[in-house]
């Protein structure tokens, strides 16, 4: 199966469009074998329907042969990140809840975390839980791939403490979001993450 470096490589989130090719000319290349081919293609579907062709992205999904696990995981996920960005959030839930149960049997920690962020963006009543459960998660991780998400779940719970006026805990999320980017996150992270402590001033920690 494919790791998550070789993914990155790949994939520009900037550029969905430029995605979208790159997923096609790797579906071409002999090199990758059919359950990396299956992988490959939920990526696909990924990149297409972050460019808002949701149809053509479940469509895409539903053709994936879905038999090896880590591709069972993948399919989940993408199909709930086209329900959730279709409008449909209440409907993607069970999808990510089922991935992030799926890839936890199978010690794929980075898609656990992947499953528990998403049920945050899509259970926005629970989100603060699942948030703190994939924190959980990622800090016990063993590979800095899967602890980079720390920064962007820690940002992340920062923002949403800060929206309801908990400055104070914002604060803090956002300085432990700055600690993990210097540590494993790259350059972007690290200038995300020191802008937000830079919107966080004391003088909003006092309302």
């Amino acid at each position: 199966m494919l790791n998550q470096q070789n993914l990155d490589l790949i994939w520009n989130f900037d550029n969905p469009g430029l995605s979208e090719a790159r997923f096609r000319e790797a579906l071409e290349d002999p090199a990758f074998d059919a359950d990396e081919r299956a992988e490959l293609a939920t990526q696909l579907g990924r990149a297409i329907g972050l460019q808002g062709r949701y149809e053509e992205a479940d469509a895409l999904l539903d053709a994936v042969d879905a038999d090896e696990p880590t591709v069972a995981v993948r399919v989940l996920l993408e199909r709930g990140r086209v329900l959730n960005s279709g409008g449909h959030p209440e409907m993607a839930v069970p999808l990510f809840e089922q991935a992030a149960e799926l890839a936890d049997h199978l010690g794929e920690d980075f898609l656990a975390v992947d499953a528990l962020h998403m049920l945050a963006i899509a259970d926005t009543a629970h989100a603060e839980t699942w948030t703190r459960s994939a924190l959980e998660y990622a800090s016990t991780a063993g590979d800095d791939r899967t602890r980079r998400w720390l920064v962007a779940l820690h940002n992340n719970l920062g923002w949403s403490l800060h929206e309801a006026g908990r400055c104070t805990e914002a604060m803090v999320e956002f300085q432990l979001a700055e600690q993990w980017a210097e540590r494993v996150g790259t350059p972007r992270q690290q200038e995300i993450a020191r802008a937000a402590i830079g919107a966080c001033s004391p003088a909003q920690l006092k309302y």
